[in-house]
């Protein structure tokens, strides 16, 4: 079974100890790695939405996104319960195959504009 893609922001905010002392940012690569599968998990540079920061993009499945899915960003992904619930709802199929655990929709974003 396909997986969706997860990208995870990690650049002058995103990832910051600075920004956020109290997040094992590197853990947080590494607990969706092992969950995920390496494949499935990329980090990128700058994702233009500082200021929600730690931003996550899950990206749809090829099937789903010729389905209509759209990527779903979250905002704000600073603690191991939401990359526990990240990771659940990537593994039921994520964008336009399971719906989104209420839980997430408290961290959804929009993507910057431009």
């Amino acid at each position: 079974m396909e997986r969706p893609l997860v990208t995870v922001c990690r650049d002058c905010c995103c990832g910051s100890a600075r920004k956020h002392p109290d997040v094992d940012h590197a853990g947080q690569v590494a607990r969706l790695r092992a969950a995920l599968g390496q494949a499935g998990v990329r980090v990128s540079a700058c994702l233009d939405a500082c200021e929600r920061s730690n931003i996550v993009v899950v990206h749809p499945t090829p099937a789903a996104r010729r389905a209509g899915a759209r990527p779903v960003w979250l905002g704000y992904v600073l603690d191991d319960a939401v990359i526990g619930d990240l990771t659940a709802w990537v593994e039921a199929g994520g964008p336009g195959v399971a719906p989104l655990p209420e839980i997430l929709t408290l961290y959804r974003t929009n993507a910057p504009a431009g």
